[in-house]
């Protein structure tokens, strides 16, 4: 991660580079998170729903729980839009000029990421509990729902990753927020002083010997008076 400049971005205005970006681990990881919203919720759309042969109603394969279909639908189609909103937010984050406003978007990644791994916690578990509890699941079922269940635990680590790599972010700025405001570079001054305007003359200037100077190498020489 480059820290160059604030919140561990690079310094505002920078020339954009493709193939760093790509290989970000917070660009990475975006991309798989996005995958496996697709993944989960392709799995339950595809094989989610049965017509009852007996009262010609449509009913969710997870334990005829309308609920849990509902739910693992949500949340991934809510992911897929929030990673792309996301990766999208990491290409303008190099363009974003304001401190406060990196700021804003490092804790709004890091509270989101933290509150959607919760939320795939939670479908993981409610998921796994009406599977479990399906007697006889339509044919041709089985494997997209044990799919969908398996990427809603996988998923809880994909964005627990967003939101550790936004907590990262986050330190780095508060660690620049109370570093000294001086830097120390070993040049010459004290480490407090700031840097001259062009032109300035050497704050400490090396002293040569004074004009009409003479190196005496040793005796006594004798003034005589001139006389008229």
């Amino acid at each position: 991660m480059d820290a160059a400049g604030a919140y561990g971005g690079g310094k505002a205005g920078g020339a954009f580079d493709p193939q760093a970006f790509v290989q970000r681990p917070a660009v990475i990881v975006r991309a798989v998170c996005w995958l496996f919203s697709v993944i989960v919720m392709g799995c339950i759309s595809a094989k989610g729903w049965y017509i009852s042969k007996t009262d010609g109603k449509e009913y969710c394969v997870y334990n005829d729980d309308t609920n849990a279909c509902n739910y693992g639908v949500g949340i991934s189609v809510i992911a897929f839009v929030a990673s792309i909103g996301f990766i999208a937010g990491e290409y303008l984050f190099e363009q974003m000029s304001s401190v406060k406003t990196r700021k804003h978007y490092v804790l709004a990644d890091m509270g989101f990421s933290a509150f959607w791994a919760f939320l795939y916690f939670v479908g993981f578990c409610y998921l796994s509990n009406a599977w479990g509890k399906t007697e006889t699941p339509p044919v041709g079922t089985a494997n997209n729902m044990q799919g969908a269940i398996a990427f809603c635990f996988f998923s809880i680590f994909a964005w627990v990753a967003c939101a550790f790599f936004a907590f990262q972010r986050f330190r780095v700025g508060a660690d620049a927020a109370f570093a000294p405001a001086y830097e120390v570079e070993g040049g010459v001054g004290s480490p407090g002083s700031f840097p001259a305007y062009p032109g300035a003359p050497d704050p400490q200037p090396a002293y040569s010997d004074p004009p009409f100077s003479q190196s005496h190498t040793g005796g006594n020489i004798d003034y005589t008076a001139p006389t008229y």
